[in-house]
């Protein structure tokens, strides 16, 4: 088993706490030193409550999954010989009602597009195959219930 940990810090800063008229925009602390500012998204909590430079949850959700599916490929790709030299995906997650009508992420679309060097490149095939198995590989992946597609682009 492995545990992994982040701090979360929030202050009140102004505003108007009990009016709901303060600022969303904290941190996340993680272990290696990091702190990434963080908010609720704009799309939920309008501005000037919410921070739009700083990441939200629901883009984090997103980036979770796409670089967890990214390692994984990576890994697959590495033991069967393929040189990968470059992997961009251009992810997105959709917000909306669930089947019991409480909002969520109920879709993330990965759209994986890599490059690759040496004489070992992928065909069509390979890759939905590679795909597919870091999909089923990915922790996150297999920690949410949202439906994640993976949108190859070749």
């Amino acid at each position: 088993m492995a545990e992994y940990t982040a701090t979360v810090a929030w202050q009140c800063r102004g505003g108007d706490f009990l009016d709901n008229r303060y600022s969303r925009g904290h941190e996340w602390r993680f272990d290696g030193g990091l702190t990434v500012p963080a908010s609720a998204s704009p799309e939920i909590v309008p501005l000037p409550m919410s921070v739009a430079e700083n990441v939200d949850p629901e883009e984090a959700f997103v980036a979770s999954l796409s670089s967890c599916h990214m390692l994984f490929f990576l890994s697959l790709a590495a033991k069967r010989g393929i040189v990968v030299a470059s992997y961009v995906d251009t992810a997105s997650g959709y917000m909306e009602k669930d089947t019991e009508g409480r909002m969520a992420m109920t879709r993330v679309t990965l759209r994986p597009n890599a490059t690759y060097a040496g004489d070992s490149v992928p065909d069509m095939e390979q890759l939905e195959r590679l795909h597919h198995r870091a999909h089923e590989l990915c922790f996150i992946a297999n920690s949410v219930r949202t439906e994640v597609v993976t949108d190859i682009v070749a």
